[in-house]
């Protein structure tokens, strides 16, 4: 039994006429209808009832054909499966990630990715949620990592949370410590000077809100700056700046300083377009992060 039997057997089942079948798998219609019988022939029993402008199936055609649909669909699956394990060895991989997440969340898991799958190019776009889901939206990126919650849901989006993370207070070692207790509360904040990120940041946002729902406005000493510009301000003494526990962990020369309860915290989720399937390698790196 041949798989191309199998192939044409289904096609003449389905449009139950073998010039139409044969069109169908483009192939002769008398090359169609000699496998077929060849087929009959080894399976000891016919297929089809053949009338003039009549095809039908025998007992043994009906008995067959779930089994040759089942046959193919499983061959078919497996074609599929190694194609994508080839995509795992070459080919592209278009992420975006907030500035916070590119320092905090991502090194480790793309050193990963990178061992694993060398020969998938990762591009990197690092900008602030909106702007990701604006290029989710318009094709430029194959997967990102946004913080929620979206200040507009989009129905065209699918998002699965990664991780909740706690927001800290870092500042200058040769300043004075924030807050008292080993702790700040976001009412400590009133009065001093803040660092703070440029228009359009997750993390600037979520806090001039929890500043003004505490009753007062933040006072800036520097504002405007990128993640790594941010650390260094502060690092240099210039003021205190509210950023992700993970990006804290990772930069030197900082006093971290948590916040008190309730704090403030953020949800990180992985983001794809709806109505189109992430490519494979973009689907691995989404397991990698979930698990």
């Amino acid at each position: 039994m041949q798989f191309q039997q199998l192939q044409y057997f289904v096609a003449v089942a389905e449009t139950r006429h073998f010039t139409r079948a044969a069109e169908l798998v483009h192939v002769a219609q008398p090359s169609l209808s000699q496998q077929i019988r060849a087929l009959e022939r080894e399976l000891g029993a016919d297929l089809f009832l053949r009338a003039r402008g009549n095809i039908s199936l025998t007992d043994a055609g009906e008995a067959l054909l779930p089994l040759a649909r089942r046959i193919l669909a499983d061959a078919d699956t497996a074609r599929q499966e190694v194609h994508e394990l080839a995509q795992l060895r070459r080919g592209r991989l278009r992420l975006g990630a907030t500035p916070s997440l590119c320092t905090g969340l991502l090194p480790d898991v793309l050193r990963e990715f990178h061992e694993r799958y060398p020969g998938i190019r990762l591009m990197i776009e690092e900008s602030g949620s909106h702007d990701l889901v604006r290029e989710l939206a318009r094709g430029a990126l194959d997967l990102a990592l946004i913080v929620l919650p979206l200040p507009t849901p989009s129905p065209a989006l699918t998002t699965v949370e990664v991780l909740r993370e706690d927001l800290v207070v870092v500042s200058s070692p040769d300043a004075p410590a924030p807050g008292r207790g080993g702790r700040v509360r976001i009412a400590d904040l009133e009065g001093e000077r803040l660092v703070m990120f440029r228009h359009g940041y997750d993390l600037r946002e979520l806090t001039v809100a929890a500043c003004r729902a505490e009753g007062f406005e933040p006072e800036f000493a520097v504002e405007g700056g990128e993640m790594d510009a941010v650390l260094g301000f502060v690092r240099a003494g210039l003021g205190v700046a509210v950023v992700p526990h993970m990006v804290a962990e990772r930069a030197g020369g900082l006093r971290v300083t948590p916040l008190a309860r309730p704090g403030l915290h953020r949800a990180i989720a992985l983001a794809h377009r709806s109505d189109v399937a992430p490519p494979r390698a973009a689907r691995e790196l989404q397991r990698m992060l979930l698990l």
